[in-house]
């Protein structure tokens, strides 16, 4: 009985226990039911009252509250794509303003070069040079007799000059000797009738060429030889032959090795230097031949002296254009762009010339002045012109007859090359025997004797045998100018 008392009651309190938690549990959730209820109603007075203040905003209604946004991979990847694409199109944006100056830039570039090629590009240089100081004027000396022709290096640091002492001066290094002066090689002369053991020229040299990369000199002299150089170090390579009078021209086509050659035996021989090989010959001139010159066409342009014509001779073609305009000897003549030139005359007249035009398009009567007494008075005579390449800027040296004051005249050429304005002289001393720009228009060489570099007519004792380096300095551009361009 003891045992099954006990067990009852055991059951008992098991059950009370529960009864208990049961109790506990439901006043927790009773209290829990009225607190949200408080709360709820708290809201709702709140709610009314802010109503009449303003809209409500869900970041006051929950002040403490954060919240966090789960990104989906899709939506990354779209977000990602977005910022890709404006980033591309940032770029490209970007790109095309840099393609379209590149495209200007180029255009301008590819205009001037079909112009260049077409010989109606015109540069227009000339309004702005000034004439120079006297004093910026460098005259360097090196030959004992005339001065007769010179080059200039295409990369403008040497000049080489020839003279009737029939040497070869690699005169200065325009970088850094021009100040001083100094001769950096020369190819001496030899006496008449040495030219079987003298390596070099042994009679006047009239003329020289040197390739427009600088690889081959060519000189040609009185004794019907052209010879070929090596400029850098003035060593001889080998002589052509062939000509049966004084070489009195000679020219490289551009970007090539064919050389152009014209003789006082009226005849122009094609040559290529680099193979050490003749071509051919061409004839047509009445008078020994006094000029040539050729640019980048196969083709080239002489002076025809006393037969008084100019000639363009088409090699390919193996044809001739004949011209004529000058009442004298035409002793030069210079290809100002692949369709212009320039020429001068014993008669004292510079022309201008078209090479599809059988007349001159402009020319100057008398362009360096007169000598002599009054009523006998004589024109200068045109010994050299010159002409910065397709620009409108040309340049003419007269021989000075019986008085020492020779000048160098710069001339502006008028649209289209119809018409001829003189610019600026500069004096020189002596017979202005050739004239060479610079590539870069930086500077005019002028080449200057004693004598006339086709003969001895007359002779000044007063005057220099020497090269002279004329600046060509340009006007400071007004206020105005520079806003204009900014």
């Amino acid at each position: 009985m003891s045992s099954t008392f006990f067990f009852k009651k055991k059951g008992n309190l098991k059950l009370a226990q529960k009864g208990k938690n049961t109790a506990a549990l439901k006043r927790k959730v009773s209290d829990k039911i009225r607190a949200k209820k408080l709360i709820s109603k708290f809201n709702e007075e709140i709610s009314s009252d802010s109503e009449t203040d303003g809209p409500i905003d869900p970041r006051d209604r929950q002040p403490h509250e954060d919240y966090e946004y789960d990104e989906t991979p899709q939506e990354k990847k779209l977000r990602l794509a977005k910022l890709y694409l404006d980033q591309l199109k940032e770029q490209e944006e970007d790109k095309a303003e840099k393609d379209s100056f590149e495209t200007d830039l180029v255009a301008g570039i590819l205009q001037e070069e079909v112009l260049e090629q077409k010989g109606k590009l015109q540069r227009l240089v000339a309004k702005d040079l000034i004439p120079p100081d006297a004093s910026e004027i460098r005259m360097l000396r090196g030959h004992k007799l005339p001065i007769t022709c010179l080059v200039i290096s295409p990369d403008e640091k040497y000049i080489y000059s020839a003279a009737k002492d029939c040497s070869i001066i690699k005169l200065y290094d325009w970088g850094r000797d021009v100040e001083s002066g100094k001769k950096l090689h020369t190819v001496p002369g030899g006496r008449k009738g040495t030219q079987d053991r003298h390596v070099g020229h042994t009679a006047h040299i009239l003329c020289m060429a040197i390739s427009s990369d600088g690889k081959y000199l060519a000189a040609g002299d009185m004794n019907k030889l052209i010879m070929i150089w090596e400029p850098e170090t003035c060593k001889h390579l080998y002589t052509f032959t062939g000509h049966k009078g004084p070489v009195s021209g000679l020219s490289f086509r551009r970007g090539t090795y064919d050389l152009y050659s014209a003789s006082h035996d009226r005849s122009v021989k094609v040559w290529n230097v680099d193979e050490n090989a003749y071509v051919e010959t061409l004839f047509g001139h009445q008078d020994a031949i006094t000029g040539l010159d050729s640019l980048s066409r196969e083709l080239c342009v002489t002076a025809g002296g006393r037969d008084r014509s100019v000639r363009v001779w088409k090699i390919a073609e193996e044809s001739q254009l004949v011209f004529h305009g000058h009442e004298g000897s035409i002793d030069c003549i210079q290809l100002i762009n692949e369709e212009h030139m320039i020429t001068g005359a014993d008669d004292g007249s510079v022309s201008l010339w078209n090479v599809n035009k059988k007349r001159p398009l402009s020319t100057v009567k008398k362009a360096h002045g007169c000598h002599g007494d009054a009523g006998l008075q004589q024109p200068h005579w045109i010994s050299s012109v010159a002409a910065l390449q397709n620009s409108d800027t040309v340049a003419s040296g007269a021989s000075s007859g019986c008085s020492h004051n020779s000048t160098v005249q710069l001339w502006k050429c008028g649209q289209n090359y119809r018409g001829l304005e003189p610019l600026f002289t500069v004096p020189v001393s002596g017979f202005v025997n050739s004239l060479k720009f610079s590539s870069s228009g930086q500077f005019l060489v002028a080449g200057v004797g004693q004598e006339h570099r086709l003969g001895r007519w007359w002779r000044l004792k007063e005057a220099k045998n020497a090269v002279y380096i004329i600046p060509l300095k340009r006007k400071l551009p007004t206020p105005e100018e520079t806003k204009t361009a900014e």
